[in-house]
């Protein structure tokens, strides 16, 4: 019986674009960066990849396409030979590393320069009369920049959203406007407050975030915009929470419930009650943790078209990923990894920092159900890709993993992955 072609790998060079000498190209890249020597890959490579004449790569190949896609082996469609972990790149020179920081930064600093063109932050006015076409333009920059969110993380985007919110801040205080457009622009410049207070939050810049969250409420409360409160109120949550507040972000999180604008949206809903069971797994209330999920199951059930541009990332494998998250609080960590694992597999390419960060979370529910050199292979995994997306959240969330497991140094999957974030800083 012939070799099975790996119609994966074909399928993900179709969607990046990739010929086969381009991704073999692109994996030398790669490799230079991730091993500090190429990997000498060629189009010969690629081909017998796909072919399914190469069904597990050498780990030269296996580490720089996992950066590549953002992906793990099986999920591009490779098969391991019995057990066949995935090795961390060795300790690179400095100079190498020195040069993949040089290579990094210009790009970061591309992305803020040019998320400002397009977001057409120009184009706000600065004087005379604003009309709902401005409003119109305004509200356009929330869905563009949660777009780069899912895939870049909040630091990525802080600055840019900071700057719209200045610019439309400006334009309150010195454009003209009736009663009605007033009322639209507080209701805009909040959805930008409550967003840049978002990426703030993901950026580990808690100061900022809060004081953003503060001007998106009052924002709220000024235009009379209910499901932007109940936004608010869910993030300040959710921060609380960040901060081992756990008592006070259920309350917080009990308020927005309660709204009336947020029950009369079962997508916001479906997150809210979400959200609670891991504040109530959190506090050992197993009950209430489970009487949130059902009701966030029946909220998601009731949910119709497309949710407003921040909740764009509630997808089923959130709400899987959610629930892993509360199982894992209430110390059921068989459970948790199912989940997690499941939340894995129906993620959307377009969510990278979440597919880093259900990967930490992966590999800590089996470490703490005690599966060690499982736990440590994921581990690997997220820290392959986790460099990709710019959130302290996430990094303070696999730095929380890397001592946890450094009691289990002794295991050789663990000590590659303690090597592996020493080098790179992770």
């Amino acid at each position: 019986m012939g070799n099975r072609r790996n119609t994966q790998l074909e399928g993900l060079l179709a969607e990046f674009g990739y010929t086969h000498e381009q991704l073999a190209q692109e994996v030398n890249r790669a490799a230079e960066e991730l091993l500090g020597r190429p990997a000498n890959c060629t189009d010969r490579h690629v081909r017998r990849w796909i072919a399914g004449d190469v069904q597990w790569p050498w780990q030269r190949y296996l580490l720089p396409l996992q950066h590549i896609f953002g992906r793990s082996p099986e999920d591009m469609g490779f098969k391991p030979r019995q057990s066949s972990p995935v090795p961390p790149p060795p300790r690179r020179p400095t100079l190498a590393r020195d040069q993949h920081a040089r290579h990094v930064m210009p790009r970061r600093e591309f992305i803020a320069v040019g998320l400002v063109a397009t977001l057409g932050l120009d184009r706000i006015p600065s004087v005379g009369r604003l009309g709902t076409s401005d409003i119109e333009r305004i509200r356009a920059i929330i869905p563009t920049l949660y777009k780069y969110d899912h895939s870049l993380g909040g630091g990525a985007l802080h600055d840019a959203a900071t700057e719209a919110l200045r610019r439309v801040q400006s334009a309150l205080n010195h454009c003209t406007y009736g009663e009605r457009v007033e009322r639209l622009l507080y209701s805009a410049m909040g959805d930008l407050a409550a967003s840049a207070g978002w990426f703030a939050y993901d950026a580990g810049r808690q100061r900022d975030a809060t004081a953003l969250y503060n001007d998106a409420l009052q924002a709220g409360m000024l235009s009379k915009d209910g499901m932007l409160q109940a936004r608010v109120w869910s993030n300040l949550a959710m921060q609380a929470r960040l901060l081992n507040r756990d008592k006070e972000a259920l309350r917080i999180g009990r308020a927005a419930v309660e709204t009336r604008h947020a029950k009369s949206d079962p997508w916001l809903m479906a997150l809210l009650h979400c959200r609670q069971a891991v504040g109530h797994a959190r506090t050992g209330d197993r009950a209430r943790a489970q009487r949130s999920l059902a009701r966030a199951e029946t909220a998601y059930e009731r949910t119709q078209g497309q949710p407003a541009a921040w909740l764009s990332f509630l997808t089923p494998a959130e709400l899987t990923g959610l629930a892993g998250a509360a199982h894992q609080a209430l110390g059921q960590h068989r459970r948790a990894e199912q989940l997690t694992a499941s939340a894995l597999q129906m993620l959307e390419p377009r969510f990278e920092r979440n597919r880093v960060y259900y990967t930490i979370q992966h590999a800590q529910a089996l470490l703490d159900g005690e599966e060690i050199e499982h736990a440590a292979n994921q581990a690997c995994r997220a820290a392959a890709i986790a460099g990709r997306v710019q959130s302290e959240r996430i990094q303070d969330k696999l730095g929380d993993l890397r001592q946890h497991l450094q009691r289990f140094a002794h295991v050789p999957a663990a000590a590659d992955f303690l090597e592996l974030t020493r080098q790179t800083g992770a």
